[in-house]
């Protein structure tokens, strides 16, 4: 396993980092200790969850995967083993069953939310706490274009850092992130925290994949100038990179099969452009996941690739895209590939 420093913090996590939003509901508790334990074993140190989750998310299962997290962490015994990472979730119409859809980034909402997390997760402290997307209407979830609203009502980015920094102080977080941002938040997060002596944002959890390379665009340059690095998630774009669902196949348990909502990776220029990098990788007797998987985390801006897996099988050949090293021969036609077809699921 390879160790990254995390921004500018003393913390180095593992270049591949377990994520867990099938916890709770395509996988069970059990599942879950499991998956962990093969994630120790292979050198993983850093594990991302978020009070949302699981995926899709709903009332019946709000908390569930911060609540089998914390168990394993209490059974163990070994939470100064693990850097935890949780995301508080943002505003939106569509989470009424959390805080009865009070999800703003102010003192009252995020001081809920944290207690709450902090006791899902049975620990002190989180050692990575994120804001899960901006509290502001901009171009994140698959969205390009800005549409700019005057007249919308935001928490002032002021005043969230500055809340942030009391928890901070408090010992209930040690470190904060980003995630689903554009290169001006954290452009306004940089300055204030510097402005203002602030805690400095960490890393952004963002996507990258091979399917859609927007990160660097504008994000890449602001995390390797500010060492603001990537934690990226949704590396084989839904599993859709694995060549599971190409020739219009449906497999039982598959996400994209579960859960329609996913449908951005499954327009027809992503399908095609699927199809070249999984055919890409056959062609070159590599597996197309591993593939997709060391391509994300070899880029020098990203600090962590985020796999997540629902079956042994998938996460240990996960894990072992950490030993892969990309042909240049790979790595020039994966850029022809991207080249005529750039970003086909944002």
């Amino acid at each position: 396993m390879q160790y990254r420093p995390l921004g500018r913090t003393k913390l180095k996590v593992s270049a591949l980092c377990l994520g867990t939003m099938t916890w709770g509901e395509q996988n069970t508790q059990k599942d879950a200790f499991a998956q962990i334990d093969r994630a120790r074993d292979a050198g993983v140190n850093f594990i991302d969850a978020a009070e949302m989750y699981p995926v899709p998310p709903k009332a019946e299962t709000y908390g569930e995967t911060e609540r089998i997290l914390g168990n394993y962490l209490a059974e163990r015994g070994n939470r100064e083993d693990w850097i935890i990472a949780s995301k508080v979730a943002g505003p939106g119409n569509w989470l009424p069953h959390i805080r009865d859809g009070m999800t703003r980034f102010t003192r009252e909402h995020l001081t809920a939310a944290l207690d709450a997390s902090l006791k899902r997760l049975k620990t002190d402290y989180i050692d990575l706490y994120q804001l899960h997307w901006p509290d502001r209407s901009t171009n994140f979830f698959g969205n390009l274009g800005y549409r700019h609203n005057p007249d919308e009502s935001i928490t002032p980015i002021e005043d969230t850092l500055e809340v942030l920094d009391e928890f901070v102080k408090a010992g209930k977080i040690r470190h904060i992130g980003l995630s689903n941002e554009t290169p001006w938040g954290v452009s306004r997060f940089l300055h204030l925290a510097e402005s203002r002596g602030w805690p400095r944002i960490a890393s952004i959890q963002n996507p990258y994949n091979l399917l859609n390379r927007t990160y660097e665009v504008g994000m890449a340059e602001i995390s390797l100038r500010e060492q603001t690095g990537l934690l990226a998630y949704s590396p084989l774009a839904f599993g859709t990179l694995t060549g599971k669902y190409l020739n219009g196949l449906s497999p039982e348990k598959g996400r994209l099969t579960l859960f329609s909502r996913f449908s951005r990776y499954t327009n027809p220029q992503a399908e095609q452009a699927c199809a070249r990098y999984v055919r890409l990788a056959r062609d070159h007797g590599l597996d197309p996941a591993q593939m997709a998987l060391a391509f994300v985390t070899r880029q020098p801006f990203v600090t962590s690739n985020i796999i997540g897996a629902t079956n042994m099988d998938q996460l240990n050949r996960n894990l072992s895209s950490i030993n892969m090293g990309l042909p240049d021969g790979v790595l020039e036609a994966i850029a022809e590939i991207h080249q005529s077809q750039p970003n086909p699921a944002p």
